[in-house]
């Protein structure tokens, strides 16, 4: 529903019509929409988040550089739908805080994909002198730019540079 009616779309009524439930059925749940759209993104970024940390049990198949940009453009589909949900709303952005806090954050994805670097290491893909920690802060925050910016052509050819990096720029697949 957020795809095909947009942020101005949402509305209690128009939720809870759409999932074919009594419009009081939200309230007995979530103290008002913007809790329930705090808990949608939160679930969201637990799954993003997940997908992430689920790449160091694929170290040693594929390649490098596409088992990142893999899992670096997995969550486009919704960031931009998200995003302008959040921009469209103050108040959501304020109750996003309020229920995620912390509990999920950019930190979780700079640890999954450097756990992930440091599994590749172990399987002789990634260079031993390679700065797993340091490196997954820099794609982490270019995949947060291109996604922003709406430049998704670029992440592997963004994903392959920094991969420079990592020893990897001659990779065959595992």
């Amino acid at each position: 529903m957020l795809d095909r009616e947009g942020p101005s779309g949402l509305s209690g009524r128009a939720i809870t019509r759409e999932a074919g439930v009594a419009t009081g059925l939200l309230y007995n749940h979530f103290t008002d929409l913007d809790e329930l759209l705090a808990m949608f993104i939160h679930d969201r970024a637990r799954a993003f988040v997940a997908h992430v940390e689920a790449l160091s049990s694929r170290s040693g198949t594929g390649t490098v550089v596409g088992n990142l940009t893999e899992a670096a453009t997995a969550m486009a589909p919704g960031f931009t739908v998200i995003f302008n949900l959040v921009i469209s709303r103050p108040t959501l952005a304020r109750r996003l805080q309020a229920v995620v806090g912390h509990e999920v954050s950019l930190h979780d994805l700079e640890v999954a994909f450097a756990a992930y670097l440091e599994a590749e290491k172990q399987e002789g893909r990634v260079a031993p002198g390679a700065d797993a920690p340091a490196l997954s802060i820099a794609l982490v925050g270019a995949v947060h730019h291109l996604l922003m910016t709406g430049r998704l052509g670029m992440m592997e050819r963004v994903v392959t540079a920094l991969a420079g990096s990592l020893g990897v720029e001659h990779e065959r697949p595992g």
